[in-house]
């Protein structure tokens, strides 16, 4: 029984033509090897699996090819090739920096260098995983690398290139590995298995392709399971199955009944789903999908863009017609916020069926947005555009009070029964004619037209009490500290604390204008207590001068204020000074002892 050779080491690439998906490297080496303009050395970057290591096997082979042929390949035939294809070749030598990443390794390397090759023109180090070298490592390499010998040439293979100091980067040339596309991965997955006997329908290798994302190993990798899976039978149903990947019905069936707003079926249709093991953030990262690929499909020069298996072209052609822009764009919005937002759900199933609820009244909430020709409804709107809009108001005469104004003063629940009750007056009456300008003639209570003291008197009836209103008395010092004692009495009586009372006894009290004085007191403290009987004794002094100007501030006496001490870090020598001068005994202890501070 011979043994099993997995198909991504039996199929790698041996020549520059047999590497898939990257014909602008392999052809700019060919050149260079032709043209005898070898670079010392070389930089593979890209991603997992896409030939960065298997061109630098085949670039090392080349060039040490003894009959080279024409259009820059290796014949396979000579002494160095067959040596190189068996493994014993001793012009190659491979270090993987993943675990040889020290100082020591690459010194042991550099030493190597300096013996020239046996047999053949050029000595190859190819290093791969070189980003995982430590500074120390790069560090040692650098000069080696810059003026390596002539028969010496070094292949640096890495997937991240960011992490590579920017000097080692200087002394190659750089090669950047593309992703292998879907249509490359098919096509050579078809001829392995046209070599391999096996029997496997396109659309199940398109899947196999799409799953790799552009990585050969992995394409073959999976290949080698289905195969093993189906017993050498590959088919697009057991490819699913073993991929976990739903089938695209399912997303076609899910997308008709949210059309229909078949909430129901939608349901079941997940319930289903779910009891064949998918999870909720599959299903919304494959339906978002299979809406992308709906929306790139109404456009036929975006159709390049979509990527599925032969055969559903025209099936996602004819579904974007029935399907309207907004719905799909509003869909995906709504899908990629259920995405990101379902790791944080506790209840990741009705997460995903709520999801499906905003979708399947989605379509009306777009229709109700709409006009009726068809375009999109803004938000209110203006009659005309302006920067800014005046509305012309008419003025209102009203009659001057010469006479001493009135207070009108009644509870609202009178006031509101007497209008209910009062239906003889019109409303004409009782508003205001607006005019035109203020030369007309004032408003009298002779005429038709009444002032409105004698509207709100016909109103309240006689239920109604007038009251004067009394002039402001002016500030005073003798009348402002007559009102201070009372206020003093007012909380005696209310049983104010004796310390707040205290405070406003000694109050030192200055007048500054008519409508403001101010309040000293020797402290802080005493200050807070006139401060927490502020609004009370404003009202206090208000009512009693008959004036709501009348304002206070309290201010601290500047030669009582406390100044808070700040807080100064001392040392351990201040510190002791500072208590021998409070204890001086602890001074004379410290000399006869002799002792000795640590400062």
């Amino acid at each position: 029984m011979d043994k099993f050779i997995v198909s991504a080491r039996k199929y790698r690439p041996q020549n520059f033509n047999t590497v898939v998906g990257q014909s602008h490297i392999t052809t700019t080496l060919k050149n260079a090897i032709q043209h005898n303009q070898l670079a010392h050395a070389f930089l593979f970057c890209g991603p997992r699996g896409v030939g960065k290591t298997t061109c630098a096997r085949i670039l090392a082979k080349t060039i040490n090819c003894e009959n080279l042929q024409p259009d820059g390949e290796a014949c396979n035939q000579c002494n160095s090739c067959k040596s190189f294809n068996d493994g014993a070749s001793l012009n190659i030598h491979e270090l993987d920096a993943a675990s040889n990443n020290s100082v020591d390794d690459i010194r042991s390397l550099v030493e190597q260098v300096r013996f020239a090759p046996q047999a053949g023109k050029y000595k190859v180090y190819i290093i791969d995983e070189v980003h995982m070298l430590t500074a120390s490592a790069f560090n040692a390499f650098l000069k080696t690398l810059e003026e390596p010998p002539a028969y010496a040439i070094f292949i640096l293979a890495t997937t991240e290139k960011h992490k590579i100091l920017p000097t080692i980067l200087s002394r190659c040339q750089i090669f950047d590995f593309k992703r292998i596309t879907t249509n490359d991965t098919v096509e050579h997955l078809e001829e392995i298995i046209a070599k391999e006997n096996i029997e496997a329908d396109k659309q199940s290798l398109h899947v196999i392709a799409q799953k790799s994302e552009g990585c050969m190993r992995d394409a073959l990798s999976i290949l080698d399971k289905i195969v093993s899976f189906s017993n050498g039978k590959v088919n697009y149903k057991n490819t699913l199955e073993h991929l976990n990947i739903l089938d695209e019905d399912y997303y076609f069936k899910l997308l008709e009944h949210l059309q229909q707003q078949n909430l129901t079926n939608a349901m079941l249709l997940y319930d289903e789903i779910n009891n064949k093991g998918f999870e909720g953030d599959l299903v919304l990262n494959g339906f978002a999908e299979f809406l992308r690929n709906v929306l790139v499909s109404k456009d036929a020069k975006a159709a390049v863009l979509l990527d599925v298996a032969e055969g559903m072209h025209e099936k996602f052609a004819l579904l974007s017609k029935n399907i309207s822009l907004s719905y799909i764009i509003s869909a995906l919005n709504i899908l990629n916020e259920a995405e990101i937002n379902f790791k944080m759900a506790r209840n990741k199933r009705l997460h995903v069926e709520l999801t499906l609820i905003k979708l399947n009244f989605l379509q009306q909430a777009i229709d109700l947005s709409l006009n009726e020709q068809g375009s999109v409804v803004k938000k209110k709107q203006l009659d005309a555009q302006s920067v800014i809009k005046f509305k012309s108001i008419q003025p209102i005469e009203i009659k001057k009070v010469t006479e001493a104004r009135l207070l009108i003063e009644k509870p609202k629940e009178e006031i509101k029964k007497q209008l209910v009750t009062n239906q003889n007056i019109e409303t004409k009456n009782i508003v205001a004619e607006p005019v035109s300008s203020y030369s007309k003639q004032p408003i009298t209570s002779n005429g038709n037209k009444k002032d409105l003291l004698n509207i709100l008197r016909e109103k309240a009836g006689r239920n109604y009490t007038v009251q004067e209103v009394k002039e402001a008395v002016v500030l005073s010092e003798e009348k402002l500290l007559q009102c201070w004692n009372e206020y003093i009495i007012k909380l005696e009586k209310q049983g104010g604390k004796p310390s707040t009372v205290s405070t406003f006894r000694l109050a030192k009290i200055n007048i500054i204008d008519e409508l403001k004085f101010t309040v000293s007191v020797n402290a802080i403290t005493q200050q807070k207590f006139i401060e927490q009987e502020k609004m009370m004794l404003a009202d206090h002094l208000q009512q009693t001068f008959n004036n709501r100007a009348i304002n206070f501030s309290v201010i601290v006496e500047e030669g009582e204020q406390i100044i808070a001490p700040q807080q100064v870090m001392l040392n351990s020598k201040q510190r002791f000074e500072r208590i021998a001068e409070q204890y001086p005994l602890l001074r004379e202890l410290k000399d006869k002892l002799k002792l000795e501070i640590d400062y």
